[in-house]
Parts: structure tokens; sequence; C-alpha cells
């Protein structure tokens, strides 16, 4: 790790090369009144952000922040129009006057359209209309090409976690684990290119290999809303080529009054027929006018089943018969706890200077009990027709394994920030420092405890596949049943326990922005320069103990159970309980321990990395009339240091040096590497209100994605056989960032108070994509291999498609239609890249996503039916077209019904995946199509309560 005078020293040079940009911009303009404000809902709820506030005679016009404040600097004295806007809100036009170097203040309560003769008692910022107008806003008032997603005042956010809110959005890709959402792609592209951020911190990995964050680890309970950036700006970090996901946790200031907001609520799944519990709740503490805190807590302890099929090893015969050499059967049952709290507080200082704490922490226990049913064929099949394959012990070795897996993770996230704005005459400084922290650890998993059978006589064992179901493989037992279901007859062969797993992801930041307007003749110009300093720390250990004999008699009949399978019968199972009991009664240390194994598997994967980022940027802003231009340019120097092992498993009788070894050996060297780079990162971001319905945007950018840690960490993984033939999977630490050009065109139109329709074309031309490859008789790292994978930089990669979407709340119809409400998006793309002399799309990229939602809320009813699909896509590269692995189509049907019995207390029911959608990866084989995962979870319905005060 970096010294931390050294990482102090590097941010010390960055702030002064920021600080001489700031302060060598002349004042130029004369001194001037400064206007400021608050835009509210009128029920005094809370702040409308992003309202839109113009100064007509001036032609400038500033869009309200998340607290409901807005404030223009310079303003020359003089009477002036303001004019304040908000989608679903009655048009508000005043007249104020500014002194020469006064401070004007000015407050504006906005009522619902057609409520103005009411009092205003229609709250605008409850239900699903709130939803809907508050993301028009945000859209509307970003200088970027950008999608938001927000709660309402009352902490309703439409679905479970943070992957599954993000599936509503234009262009996203959730790609499931288990029927939930996980990863999130964002425009077909690998979730290793996004990044993500919690309270403008970045949110890192759990897992030991990835930059991906499993946003299903954070409850959407706790967020305010979720910005989806597809377009940069230089004050923003350059590592993304998907999109920058801006998660953001409630502000005390974002509400006017005092707010207390819990639930209670269950969960049944139909395949395991259990109920789960879930809670939350949500606060803000307003001390006076100066001082807030804001908090929440949320709970879900969640149980469900997954019946899978899985098949691997797909070869054809020479008389045309194609078969599966593995098949197996899997029975899952999960249990998955997420617990997580925020805890802010925010203290307005003076006028001109607002603090702020943040912190967010959100553990996720994912507990995961398989039972297996495996068969391994060593031979063709005996016989067969176009959809069947047969097989007979006669004729080649059928190996039956019955095992179970009982794997528990424990994934946490955290993050803490503190920092504040200053405000000084046209000057605005903005500080933060954070500490952000993501970890998975493994405590005593089996991973698998297996039992075995090889029937390899004749007489011993037939058994028929048949494949005419893409879907759902069947087998039948042709003879010798009476074995093959006899538990004695299974025999121990492997107990794989993960000991230790510690996978560890820790950064610390500090970030100063310092940014000064100039009032011109015809609008304004913001010059803006920052610095920011990150350093990363990511380690990945393992302790696996492999145990492949017992002292003593142990079968499957020792710890036999039973199924709760819906696909097929499976026979005996092992009993987790039993195998329990048993471990507990005989001990470890009755378990032959392989230590020459352990010690390689315990070995291979470890690694640490160091990543220091210094960036520095300057940026303008221009206004002017309708016309605003972002551009600038960030500078981001990369320092790695990675240390690994080179780890070698050479079996007995193999020749090395000359001699011949008498038994399995284990070499093992540690390996170390560092590398320094510097990105050049220029961008600009053009808005233009063709007129105040039609607003343009154009976005151009260069970005950079950092190789995730799995692939550039020094692994280099060789197994050398008797015959001296080696295999290796390394990794590459001279691998180069992806590197890529980004252009972005919309084109949006309001055509009413409360819609908009837009569409958008965008491309991206990607240099150094990384993709693992086969490799034959060459040397890697001064290591020889016969065969190896190896991550490399491929060759360009180009994406390109267009996005449409239309949101509109139907308020002009007559009731009760007026209710209704709608949002529909749709998203082509079209990535492809250069691998290896092959034109193939890029890994996870849909061509086809959308998404539709159809609402209605009236009076205390609010109903949504919600439609989220996408085609299919590759999921990973094989050494051949042939074992290319793809995933089938998907779409999956929601609905939610929520009723209001009273003020404060409203009633929900929440159906989930109600069409039963599936899981399906296969190959694309030159006879037929051929199964390698088949998944499906059945539907899932939630229900409860929840109270607001």
């Amino acid at each position: 790790m970096k010294s931390l005078s050294n990482w102090g020293s590097r941010f010390r040079r960055g702030l002064f090369v920021s600080t001489c940009l700031a302060t060598s911009i002349a004042w130029g303009a004369a001194q001037a009144g400064t206007l400021t404000g608050e835009v509210a809902d009128a029920s005094g709820t809370r702040g409308l952000a992003d309202a839109q506030v113009t100064i007509v005679e001036l032609g400038r016009t500033e869009y309200v922040a998340a607290d409901g404040s807005f404030r223009f600097a310079d303003v020359p004295a003089g009477t002036y129009t303001l004019r304040v806007r908000y989608p679903g809100a009655e048009e508000v036009v005043r007249t104020t006057t500014v002194g020469e170097t006064d401070t004007v203040t000015e407050t504006f309560a906005l009522v619902a359209i057609g409520d103005d003769t009411n009092g205003g008692d229609t709250i605008l910022v409850i239900g699903q209309r709130a939803n809907l107008l508050s993301g028009i806003a945000r859209q509307r008032a970003s200088d970027t090409v950008d999608t938001v997603l927000t709660r309402d005042a009352i902490g309703q956010f439409p679905d479970q976690n943070v992957a599954e809110a993000l599936r509503r959005a234009p262009g996203i890709n959730v790609l499931n684990d288990q029927g939930e959402g996980r990863f999130v792609s964002v425009r077909g592209l690998d979730p290793n290119l996004n990044s993500s951020s919690i309270n403008g911190n970045r949110v890192l990995a759990t897992g030991g290999d990835e930059r991906a964050v499993a946003l299903d680890v954070i409850p959407s309970e706790l967020i305010e809303s979720i910005e989806i950036k597809k377009s940069l700006t230089p004050d923003m970090d350059g590592d993304t080529i998907g999109g920058s996901i801006e998660i953001n946790t409630t502000s005390a200031f974002d509400r006017k009054k005092d707010y207390y907001s819990a639930s209670i609520e269950g969960s049944y799944n139909d395949l395991n027929e259990k109920t789960s519990p879930k809670g939350s709740f949500d606060f803000i503490k307003l001390v006076g006018d100066n001082l807030g805190f804001s908090g929440g807590i949320s709970y879900y302890d969640r149980e469900f089943a997954t019946d899978n099929i899985e098949m691997d090893g797909w070869e054809e015969t020479d008389d045309g018969l194609v078969y599966a050499e593995d098949v197996e059967y899997r029975d899952y049952d999960v249990r998955r706890e997420r617990y997580g709290f925020t805890l802010g507080a925010d203290y307005r200082l003076n006028e001109n200077t607002t603090l702020y704490a943040r912190g967010l922490y959100s553990k996720f226990d994912d507990t995961e009990l398989r039972r297996r049913l495996i068969f391994g064929l060593s031979e063709e099949p005996t016989s067969g027709s176009d959809n069947t394959a047969s097989f007979d012990s006669a004729d080649g070795r059928i190996q039956v394994r019955r095992d179970l897996k009982d794997r528990g993770e424990a994934q946490t996230i955290s993050t803490i920030s503190a920092g504040g704005e200053t405000f000084t005459g046209p000057w605005t400084i903005n500080y933060d420092v954070s500490y952000s922290e993501a970890d998975q650890k493994e405590r005593g998993s089996i991973d698998p405890i297996r039992f075995q059978e090889r029937f390899q006589s004749p007489g011993d064992l037939g058994v028929t596949f048949d494949y005419s179901d893409l879907e759902l493989p069947t087998y039948n037992i042709d003879f010798g049943a009476a074995a093959f279901n006899d538990p004695s007859t299974y025999g121990f062969t492997l107990l794989e326990r993960t000991t230790r797993e510690d996978a560890d992801d820790k950064e610390s930041s500090v970030k100063i922005d310092v940014a000064r307007e100039f009032v011109l003749e015809n609008g304004t110009f913001e010059v803006q320069t920052g610095a920011k300093l990150r350093q990363r720390d990511k380690t990945l250990n393992f302790v696996i103990d492999l145990y492949e004999d017992f002292d003593g008699d142990f079968t499957l009949a020792d710890v036999a159970g039973s199924q709760t399978y819906g696909l097929a019968d499976l026979g005996v199972l092992p009993d987790l309980g039993a195998v329990h009991d048993f471990i507990a009664t005989n001990g470890l240390e009755s378990f032959e321990l392989n230590e020459l194994e352990t010690e390689f598997v315990s070995t291979v994967e470890s690694y640490e990395a160091d990543e220091s980022i210094l960036a520095g940027y300057l940026m303008g802003k221009y206004k002017a009339g309708p016309l605003g231009v972002v551009a600038g340019v960030r500078i981001e120097r990369t320092d790695v240091d990675t240390s690994g092992n080179r780890a070698e498993l050479i079996e007995e009788g193999a020749v090395v040096d000359g001699v011949t070894l008498d038994e399995d050996t284990f070499v093992v060297t540690p390996v170390s590497f560092s590398e320094e780079y510097t990105d050049v990162l220029p961008s600009v971001n053009v808005r233009y209100d063709v007129s105040e319905r039609v607003v343009a945007r154009f976005g151009a950018f260069q970005s950079i994605v950092r190789p995730s840690f799995g692939k550039f960490a020094p692994r280099f993984i060789v197994e050398e056989n008797e015959d001296n033939e080696r295999s290796g999977e390394f990794g590459n630490p001279e691998l180069d960032p992806y590197r890529a050009t980004n252009l972005d065109a919309t084109l949006e139109f309001y055509f009413s108070p409360e819609s908009v329709i837009q569409g958008g074309v965008f491309y991206k031309k990607i240099d150094d994509f990384i993709v693992d490859q086969e490799f034959e008789n060459g040397t890697f790292a001064g290591i020889d291999y016969d065969e190896a994978v190896i991550p490399v930089n491929g060759d360009s990669a180009e994406v390109m498609g267009l996005e449409i979407s239309y949101a509109q709340a139907f308020t002009m119809l007559p009731a009760p239609f007026d209710g209704l409400l709608a949002n529909v998006n749709y998203t082509y793309t079209d990535a492809e890249g250069e691998v290896d002399g092959r034109t193939v799309p890029l890994p996870t990229s849909s061509k086809n996503t959308y998404n539709i939602v159809v609402g209605y809320e009236k009076g205390p009813l609010s109903l949504r039916l919600s439609g989220a699909g996408r085609s299919g896509y590759l999921d990973e590269l094989g050494s051949s077209p042939e074992s290319d692995r793809y995933v089938k189509d998907h779409f999956q049907v929601d609905a939610a019904a929520r009723y209001r019995v009273l003020d404060s207390v409203q009633l929900f029911v929440e159906l989930v995946n109600l069409n039963d959608a599936t899981y399906t990866a296969y190959q694309r084989g030159p006879v037929r199509d051929r199964l390698l995962q088949y998944e499906e979870y059945s539907w899932t319905t939630k229900f409860g309560v929840k109270a607001t005060f």
C-alpha cells in the first residue's frame, strides 16, 4: 500500500493545480445582488427538486436543488419577473426587486394543476404520479443524457432492491441470480463497464474478482433516487462506458416537516410454499431551521426455491447423434437475508454554507442449499435418435453422483462521507471526504459433500435421455434401477470445505470543486475546476480444505434425505441436517485431508491490488437563452501495484529438469507487478431548448474502464500431468484499460405538463476491450503451456443503437379515466466486436430491451401492471461458434395494488413474476440447440401495511 504521506502529497499537488486555475480567473463582473429562494409542494411536504426557476428579463434559468433551494448570483439591480414551473403543478409568476448588494429571498408553494381553487390540498409528491413527475422534472433539468428514478414522499419505490428498480429504465438489462436482479447492464454492455456511487462516492464490489457492483445487496427502502447518467461531464469520474449509476439516500433538508414511516409485510413463494417477513422504518427529524437528521432501517428475510437443470460437454458422434457428457438436476432452496440502515445529518452553518455527513450500511446473507443428481458419461451413446441418447454400462462407465452444497456468503457494503457546499459571491466551493468498503465472507461452507457410484459392467445400468424439450430434458432408467436408487451403493468421495473466504475492497477519497460564475451580456459562463484522489485496496484470500476419504464406512445411506424438486424424480439425496450431525459426531479429523490439493486450491485464487487514481479537471458551463454547453477535459493518473502467485501442480511421473518426479509436487512462487498510465478525457454536452416543449441534447466524451481485478492480477495457475502436458489459467497484468469514444443525441418533447416522449441514438467505439481467449502451445510470462486461457485485449468493438421512451399522466381524460398513467420504453442495441478473427456480439448485449408500465391512481386506490423484457444475448464466448453460450429471451410481468384506508395508512399487495418467467442458457449447435442451464422460480406475492406520519 502506498504510504499516507505519498497519498497526501499527490492530493496536494492536484489541489494546487486546481486552485491555481480557479484563482487565475479575473473577477470580471461588477458587484451585484443575489436572488435565492425555495420551491416546495403547497402542502409543505417537501421541496420540489429540479423545478425550473427563470428570471424572464435576463433569460437566466436555474433548477431547484434537492432541498428545494435555488440561487442566482450577480443579479444586476432592478425589478424582474420570476417564473416557476414543475410538471403537474400550476405555473407561478411573481415580480421581485433586487438591489445592488442585496440578497433577496423568494418562497414558492406550488399546487397541483386544477387544484388552485381548492386551497391546494392535493399533495404533489405521493404515489405513482409523483414518481413519474419527479423523473420528468429531473431528466429535463439535467445537463447530460440521463434517466432518473425516484421514490415519492412516503418512501414508495417500485421494487425490492436497487437492481430490480433499475429494470424499469430505458436501455437497462438486469442480469438475474436465482431469479432476482443482481447486476445491471446499461445499453447491452458488461456490468463491469458501469460505475456505481452512493451519495456521490464510489460503491465497491463485494465479489473478489470483479468491479461490477451487486446492486441486490442494497434495499430500495433506503434510497431516495437513482440516476443513470449515460453521458459524462469532466467533474465526474471517467471510468464509465455503459453508464454511471448514482444512488442517493434521503437528506434531512429534502422535506419541510418531520417525517416517520414504517411498513410491515410478508412474501410468499409458490415454489417452496413459505412466507417470509420484511419490515422497514424511515425518518426525518428537523431540529429548528438549520439542523436535521435522516435515516432508515430495512430488514427482509426471504426464503424461496429454484428448480434447475444443467448440461455440459455436448458432443456429436460419427453417426450424427448429439449428446451431453454431463447432465445435472439441481434442487435449490435459498434464503436471502437483507438488512441495512442509513443515517445522515445536515447542518446550515450560515446562509452560505451547508454541511453534511451521511452513511449507509447494508448486509446481504445469501445461504444456498443445493442438492444434485449428476450423470457423467464417459463413452458415446449405444443408440439414439434425433431427440434421444441411450447409454449402457457395458459400453462405458456411467458415473452417478449425488451431492449437497451448503454455501453461506455474507456480503456487506458500507459508505460514509462528509463534506459541504459554500457560496461566496459568484464562487461556489464543494468539498467531500469519503470512505467505502465492500466485502464477501464465507466461513465453513460445504461446497460440496459428494457420494458416487460408478456403473461400469454389463447389466449394471442403462439410461436414456430425451432432449426433445430443450428446457426440460428427461431421463429414464432402462435397467439397474435397484442399484441406481440404493443409497448404500453410493460411497463418500469428497468433502470440499470453504474454511475461509475473505474478499475485501476498500476505497478512500477526497475531492474539492471550485466554480466561478460570470454574468455575460446575453447569458452566463461558469468556470469550474477540481481535484480528486482515490486510493483503493482490494484483496482476496481463501482457505479451502479438500477431504477425499473417511476413516470408516460412510455412504449416502448414512445421511439420506429427500428432494423438494419439481422437474424430475431425483431419488435419494443427502440431507443437510444429517450431514451436519454426521460431521459433528465424527469430527473433521475422521476425514482424510488431501494436503497437496488443499494448498493448491487455497493459493491459486489469492491476490492483492492497490490502485491510486489522481484526477484533475477544467470545465466551462455556458448558458445563453435556449443554449447550454458543458465542455472541458479531465486528466486521470492511475498507479497500480498487484501481487499474486505462480502456482504449479505437477503430477507424479512428470519430468522436471531431467528428473522424474516420484510424487505429486506443488511449487508456488510469489509474483508482483506495477503499472502506471495517464488518460486525457475530453467531453462536451450541448443542450438546446428548441421551444418551451422541445429539448435537444448532444453528448460526446471519452472514457476508460480499468480491467477487472481478477483479469489483471498476476495469478498464474499451471497443472502439469505425467505426460508433461501443461494447462494453465493466467491473469494478465499487462492488460490495457478499455478506452471508448461515446456519442449521444436525444430529442425530448414535453407535449403536456405531465408527459414526455423522447428518442435518441448512441454510438460507442471501444478499443482494447477484454476477452478470455484459449491458446495452444505457447509461452506467457515466461511460462510454457500446451493449453491456456488468458485474458487479452481484443480489437475494437462498436456499439450503436436507439432509445425511445414515453411517459404520461392522463389527467386530461374525463373521470374516472383521469387516473391512468403510462410509462413505456424501448432500446435497440447493436454491439459487435472482433475476437480472433470472429465478429461476435458483445457479451450480455440484448438487441431489444423494453418496459411497459400501466398504472391507475385515483383517490385511495393505486394499481400498477408492469412488464420487463429483453431479447436473447451472448453470455460467454467459447472457443468456437458452436460452444458460445447464449441466453434466451426473457419477459416478466409484475403487478401491485395499494389502498389508502386512512390518510396515513396504506394496505398493499404485490405479485412478482406472475407469468412464471424462466431462465434458459444454451448453445447453438449445428444440428440442434443444446441446453446448458434451465431455471424456474414460479411466482411470489408480497402483502403488508405502510403507515406514514
